[in-house]
């Protein structure tokens, strides 16, 4: 039996303890659309050239001769090619997409120990993407204050309209990422008629809708998120950083003590006005230009994708009050350090060891692509094994195997070449559709620019063979020019006693 001062302990209500978060509150950036300074005209170049270059690929032409296609850039995934100008791939050789992915991060590699997070800034579709998105926000709600405001303000007609601009801007431009992407999978020419009249596949409409919604998504509402949370790059970009390489920082001996500026600055010289103080302001404006939303005067982060729109709002402050340029700076933190201490000198250095290494690597992987390419083969040859049955026994105390052989005619003229058996001296063979038995040799014939598919039959005496599997060479020699293809292979008996 329970005590009074028990029950009371009972009936007491139970506390809930609070959960402590461990991620921060997700603060939305409303980056402020800085339409000048040369890094904001970099940009904007590099947007265009992108922009044309994905739209514009797909409508370039290249003569590849009859009843080929004439897209110059064209993953054919019916035909089961991928043409890149005068450059065709077949199924087999996808190891050159390997050898392209290899040097794309090489590459990666060699530009960041150089120039920091240059492709972040400017050459990543999501960078580039948020980019143009932001401006279609700036062309229907206003510069940044109006935004914030906006998004504050109780729905009335006037948020209405301009939300629905914003975003049906957003969805045409994400129709036309979509459209871009399939662009380069089909002719593009009956691919957009298609597109329009209504008679395009299903899958043309749904890879549209699956990279369009993406790049909604991503690009007007996770923005700065992916670069924070979903991109490996940036948890390990700055291993390949050393002291020459250039990134986007504040130069903190020149910047503090800072503080906003007290009365007028009109007629006094910026030595009089910033005595015993630094230089920065405190405007925050190279915080309000960030597309992540960070404060460069912390110091380099992970969230700074290298834009360097930073440097180009402290620019413009500096003019204003007369100062001298490069408080934030893109430079290497050789050279800042060299300026906190009085050498005004640049010093850029480009020979490094890590940059010999990566040109060294690129340029052997380069080099072995170039190689297989320049001296790839014109035809091969498959060959495939019937697996039931493995033999037969047939009339003459012979065995017989079956094969499947499919030659690949890898240039667009029509190819003539002779099958031989090589290895088991006594066999003979027999192919579907092709007059004669008991053949030594047999001319075939194949279209161009496609595939041969034989079923041939070797018939060999029982006596000529010494264990359950023989070897066997099956050869096709090209007789258009002359070269020989070799296939090794077994042929299959019964034990032998």
């Amino acid at each position: 039996m329970s005590s009074p001062n028990e029950a009371v302990v009972e009936d007491r209500p139970q506390q809930k303890k609070k959960k402590t978060s461990l991620y921060a509150d997700h603060v939305k950036a409303y980056p402020r659309y800085l339409n000048k300074g040369a890094f904001r005209q970099v940009k904007w170049l590099a947007m265009a050239a992108f922009f044309l270059i994905y739209w514009g690929g797909s409508w370039l032409r290249w003569d590849r001769g009859v009843g080929a296609p004439d897209q110059a850039i064209l993953i054919d995934l019916p035909g089961r090619r991928a043409y890149f100008f005068f450059i065709e791939i077949w199924p087999q050789e996808v190891y050159y997409l390997t050898g392209l992915l290899i040097i794309a991060a090489l590459t990666l590699f060699f530009v960041s120990a150089l120039f920091g997070r240059v492709w972040c800034g400017f050459g990543c579709w999501q960078t580039l993407y948020t980019d143009l998105f932001v401006w279609v926000e700036e062309v229907f709600q206003g510069g940044r204050r109006e935004r914030m405001l906006l998004d504050n303000a109780p729905w009335s007609f006037n948020k209405l309209w301009r939300k629905v601009a914003t975003h049906a801007s957003w969805l045409v431009i994400s129709v036309l990422v979509g459209y871009g992407f399939v662009a380069y999978f089909d002719n593009v020419p009956t691919l957009t008629r298609n597109l329009l009249t209504g008679q395009a596949s299903g899958t043309a409409y749904g890879a549209m809708a699956l990279i369009g919604g993406f790049c909604y998504l991503l690009a007007g509402y996770a923005r700065e998120q992916v670069c924070i949370y979903m991109c490996p790059y940036s948890r390990f970009q700055s291993a390949m950083f050393d002291e020459h390489s250039m990134i986007v920082s504040y130069e903190a001996w020149r910047g503090e003590p800072r503080g906003g500026l007290k009365g007028s600055i009109r007629g006094r010289q910026p030595d009089e006005v910033f005595s015993g103080r630094g230089h920065c302001v405190d405007c925050k404006m190279c915080v309000q230009v960030c597309p992540t939303g960070i404060d460069i005067r912390n110091g380099s982060q992970l969230a700074c994708i290298g834009c360097a729109l930073c440097v180009d709002a402290c620019n413009s402050v500096m003019d204003r009050l007369g100062l001298p340029r490069g408080l934030i700076s893109y430079d290497s933190v050789y050279n800042q350090q060299a300026r906190s201490v009085g050498d005004t000198s640049t010093r850029t250095k480009i020979l490094r060891p890590r940059v010999f290494v990566y040109v060294a690597v690129i340029s052997l992987v380069a080099s072995v692509m170039t190689y297989t390419l320049a001296t790839r083969k014109t035809y091969d040859i498959n060959v495939l094994h019937e697996r039931a049955p493995v033999y037969v026994e047939i009339a003459g105390n012979r065995i017989r195997n079956g094969y499947t052989v499919k030659i690949l005619n890898m240039v667009r003229a029509e190819g003539h070449y002779r099958l031989t058996l090589e290895g088991l001296e006594p066999a003979t063979m027999a192919v579907i559709g092709v007059d004669g038995e008991d053949l030594k040799a047999v001319e075939l014939t194949v279209p161009a620019d496609s595939v041969g598919t034989f079923r041939i039959f070797v018939t060999a005496p029982r006596a000529s063979l010494k264990d359950k599997k023989t070897d066997l060479t099956l050869a096709v020699a090209n007789l258009d020019t002359g070269k020989v293809v070799r296939h090794e292979n077994f042929f299959a008996g019964p034990d032998q006693e």
